[in-house]
């Protein structure tokens, strides 16, 4: 038999049978890893098989390469403070949906499990945008898609960065990138190394370049694309830009 305990993430629950459940989980040491609960429709569970919620998960299995099956216990709903939010809680549905998807099953990944509390604990934070961007260019690094937002991919100016090539995911300063500049993805100015303030629409930009890199780079060959949950938080952005009258920044 084999068995370990850890903690996790929930990032999805897909129906299994009458009362069941397949649960997949972000763990700290374990990675993606999914498995069976039972009774999963009761109250009880369904509250703690919501996505975001933080668990203390264990995992048994009687024999290698099978589902197994999860005893779960409730942590931390990571969500909590999120509810009333759409902005917010549409960028923690997106970061479960991403990591559901894109991540290799049973491959550990902790620092992006530490890095998914990090930002969870900056959405209490005015700058929660400009963090849920970071976590994203730090998903595509751990998928093996990195960008290099340091220096100009022309040999420009390494000090007046702003665009990106959508070929190489370098950055282009401004000098070398102007003749181009209709080609390039813009780069968002609290990515700069003369950072700006996080504004809503600098954080658009970052949103449409990792999407961008999402759909181009990592989903490219997935067969069902970027998850649905990415994009609808993109298109609620975007909107949440097109409506606002006040171009300040974004509040926790």
């Amino acid at each position: 038999m084999e068995q370990w305990q850890d903690q996790g993430i929930v990032l999805s629950a897909r129906a299994h049978g009458e009362s069941g459940a397949v649960v997949s989980l972000l763990t700290e040491e374990h990675g993606r890893h999914a498995g069976y609960v039972r009774g999963a429709h009761s109250s009880k569970m369904r509250g703690i098989l919501e996505p975001g919620n933080l668990v203390g998960a264990n995992w048994q299995t009687r024999a290698e390469g099978n589902l197994g099956t999860y005893a779960l216990e409730q942590d931390r709903y990571l969500a909590s403070g999120l509810m009333d939010d759409s902005l917010k809680l549409g960028a923690l549905l997106a970061a479960c949906s991403l990591c559901d998807a894109a991540l290799p099953e049973r491959e550990g990944h902790p620092g992006l499990f530490h890095g998914f509390m990090a930002l969870m604990d900056a959405m209490d934070s005015e700058i929660w945008g400009a963090a849920y961007v970071m976590w994203e260019i730090a998903l595509l690094k751990e998928l093996g898609f990195a960008l290099n937002l340091t220096r100009c991919a022309g040999g420009g100016d390494p000090k007046t960065l702003a665009y990106v090539s959508p070929k190489s995911g370098h950055a282009v300063s401004a000098e070398a990138g102007e003749p181009y500049k209709d080609k390039l993805l813009p780069l968002a100015g609290f990515l700069r190394p003369k950072k700006t303030e996080v504004m809503a629409e600098e954080v658009l930009k970052g949103i449409e370049m990792t999407g961008y890199f999402f759909e181009q780079w990592a989903f490219a060959h997935h067969s069902k694309g970027v998850p649905e949950q990415r994009l609808r938080f993109q298109e609620r952005f975007t909107r949440y830009c097109e409506k606002s009258a006040e171009k300040g920044l974004l509040q926790a």
